[in-house]
């Protein structure tokens, strides 16, 4: 892992160059860190190389504020890809990622060759929602939430096969920093690109997770119905199908970014 100094964080990543022409930007969802792609790597490095981060307050990335935006987040990875003099990139981002990809397309077109959004809505939740998130982690920690996170993030199913991996992410849950995660609670909360869609010309493929009460389906199509250039697939997946079916995720992305 390698560290950057960034207007206003230490950003962790890790650029991963396999000696492919395109490069492969992940953005996490909320509570994780860049470690959630891991088995994703292993079909995509024969076709991009890799750049994973941790968004702020997230792994092993700094963060100062109380409360950040998705203009924030979405900044930061401009400059991260400034830092490392990549002009243009292919992105992938899931829940918060997939927010971050909605406004880095609508904002920065001409930095992204095509995005990637799964699991993610033009407006996930509503404030009042997050505003008792909030208010639950900071009295009681994020290890009170572990339960609902994992049923929210993983399909029954998943649960009962994968009980370590389950853990595994729930563990990287429950150490981040509260200050990061709340932060970017706020960020999540305030953000809505339903009437902006119509502005994000990047050609964009939806992953959909079948099984996912979060960002369901239906939050899905919305998006493809209201953005210029977009496909939709699904995945009988809960919240994190990256996790849930790794090949089948790469897959989708590979014959997105080649055709």
């Amino acid at each position: 892992m390698l560290k950057v100094q960034l207007t206003n964080f230490i950003c962790n990543y890790n650029l991963e160059n396999f000696g492919h022409e395109k490069t492969l930007i992940f953005s996490n969802s909320l509570g994780t860190n860049l470690s959630m792609w891991e088995d994703n790597i292993d079909v995509l490095s024969h076709h991009f190389n890799i750049l994973r981060y941790d968004k702020r307050g997230h792994g092993e990335s700094t963060i100062h504020q109380d409360k950040v935006s998705i203009a924030e987040l979405g900044n930061d990875v401009i400059e991260l890809l400034n830092y490392l003099k990549l002009d243009t990139v292919y992105f992938c981002g899931v829940s918060i990622g997939g927010l971050i990809g909605q406004w880095l397309g609508i904002n920065y077109s001409s930095r992204f060759e095509k995005i990637v959004i799964s699991n993610t809505a033009a407006k996930i939740g509503n404030e009042e929602g997050w505003a008792a998130r909030v208010k639950q982690v900071t009295e009681n920690g994020l290890g009170s939430i572990l339960i609902p996170t994992a049923e929210r993030w993983f399909s029954p199913d998943y649960r009962a096969k994968n009980p370590d991996k389950v853990q595994e992410i729930l563990h990287h849950f429950k150490v981040n920093s509260l200050q990061g995660y709340t932060a970017c609670c706020y960020a999540v909360a305030a953000a809505d690109f339903r009437e902006q869609l119509y502005n994000l010309e990047v050609p964009l493929l939806i992953i959909a997770g079948i099984q996912d009460e979060v960002t369901t389906l239906a939050d899905g199509k919305f998006i493809q119905k209201h953005t210029p250039i977009a496909n939709l697939v699904t995945l009988d997946a809960a919240h994190l199908s990256n996790v849930e079916y790794p090949a089948e995720f790469a897959k989708h992305i590979i014959h997105f970014t080649e055709h």
